[in-house]
């Protein structure tokens, strides 16, 4: 095991740690592995499963089951693009479509240099801002399929 990898491991162990091993900890434990990670990896499956006792494909099932759970690494600048009602018929899909032509990811993706990653949001909540287009905590409203090369670049 590389000493990266012997770190994470450590890390990980660490943080179970904190939780009893009771069927009640495990969502929460899957919450602390993702803020600590970013997502939830296989090997931090196979660790959750050792510390609970309980089957990786029933952790699997289970996390699956909430959206709020990634399973991929996402990237340095999280890119989130309202497909909301207000948003949807005012081009978002359009905005979601120029991202991946720009970035060459779908929605769910990631980049292959892991530095932007794309997700669909149902609403923001910013209906007056309509196309909302979120990347990490900037908000950007009235978004156009021109503008978003420009934002883009702001990220680097």
């Amino acid at each position: 095991m590389q000493t990266k990898e012997k770190n994470a491991a450590y890390e990980l162990q660490e943080m179970l740690n904190n939780y009893e091993n009771e069927g009640e900890n495990l969502i929460p434990a899957l919450q602390g592995v993702q803020k600590k990670f970013g997502y939830i990896s296989e090997e931090s499956i196979a660790g959750i499963s050792r510390h609970f006792n309980v089957s990786e494909s029933e952790i699997y099932g289970i996390a699956t089951f909430y959206t709020q759970f990634r399973f991929v690494q996402p990237g340095e600048h999280m890119i989130k693009i309202c497909l909301g009602t207000a948003c949807h018929v005012r081009g978002g899909s359009q905005i979601m479509d120029e991202i991946g032509r720009n970035l060459g990811i779908k929605t769910g993706e990631t980049t292959t240099d892991k530095k932007f990653s794309a997700e669909r949001v149902a609403c923001f909540g910013s209906c007056a801002l309509a196309p909302v287009l979120v990347v990490d905590e900037k908000v950007y409203g009235r978004v156009t399929q021109k503008k978003v090369k420009k934002i883009l670049k702001e990220f680097g």
